[in-house]
């Protein structure tokens, strides 16, 4: 397969760390997708994104050419479409020629309510993005992988599936379902030189989890302030995780410095879970 020798790049990139790598984010329009697929390519990385719709990839595709990144590749994709999926692995191979790594990011929060109360089509909901989702973005992606002998897949979890939160069984279940899968793939794939791991966020800072912590203040009737204290006092840091500090684990797995790491769970929540 071909490779894309890497352009000059900008003084204002991090490292050429992944020069000359091609990385795959899923969700990659928005929030933590955009900040990963942002600090890839910081890092030297060519990127593909996906988003839901066309009008979604806008902003992604204008930070990155503020990169001065030119070969990126935005591509509209359901993660709970199987044939979009497959789709999308042509467009990146027949567009790059390869691929290096690919972050599984895509996800919904789900309902928070009781187990006793959810509904079936909620549940199921939930496991087709959060873990069906990262199943069939490897499955898509894992053949050109071992063909070329090498790559890191990426599925990004969540500390919730470690130490769960009351009401929010059908993203515990998922989410503890991607640390299950990854680690049966790394046993697959590392013969074929393909490593595997799952990043394990915490509290990450934005929009998403002040929607979480919302619903569980709701549900606890405390204040949003009150439920937020408590939540970050079982943290050893006292403090939220940020965007960046995830798509900075991104680029460390995504690199030659993890040639050695594979089914791992890296937690990255400020010490709220150690295991």
């Amino acid at each position: 397969m071909s490779t894309f020798a890497a352009s000059a790049q900008p003084s204002s990139l991090l490292s050429a760390r992944l020069a000359g790598q091609v990385c795959v984010v899923t969700a990659g329009n928005q929030g933590l997708g955009r900040t990963i697929a942002t600090q890839l390519a910081a890092h030297g990385a060519q990127v593909a994104f996906t988003g839901r719709s066309a009008e979604s990839l806008t902003a992604t595709t204008e930070e990155l050419k503020s990169l001065g990144h030119g070969n990126h590749l935005p591509v509209v994709c359901d993660v709970t479409d199987e044939a979009a999926l497959i789709a999308l692995a042509d467009t990146v191979l027949g567009h790059f020629g390869r691929v290096d790594t690919v972050v599984a990011n895509a996800g919904i929060s789900g309902p928070t309510k009781p187990m006793v109360e959810l509904t079936l089509a909620e549940w199921r909901e939930t496991q087709a993005v959060n873990l069906d989702g990262v199943f069939l973005t490897f499955r898509s992606f894992a053949p050109a992988m071992i063909e070329q002998g090498s790559g890191s897949l990426i599925a990004i979890g969540s500390i919730v599936g470690k130490r769960p939160l009351a009401g929010r069984s059908t993203y515990a279940a998922a989410k503890l379902g991607v640390v299950g899968l990854v680690r049966t793939l790394a046993v697959e794939l590392g013969p074929h030189g393909v490593r595997v791991n799952t990043i394990c966020p915490g509290a990450v800072s934005g929009p998403r989890l002040d929607g979480v912590f919302r619903e569980q203040a709701r549900a606890q009737g405390v204040s949003e302030e009150e439920f937020r204290a408590e939540f970050l006092k079982d943290a050893p840091l006292r403090r939220m995780v940020t965007e960046s500090e995830i798509g900075d684990a991104c680029a460390f797995l995504a690199s030659s410095e993890a040639l050695s790491i594979t089914g791992e769970d890296l937690n990255i929540n400020a010490g709220v879970a150690m295991y």
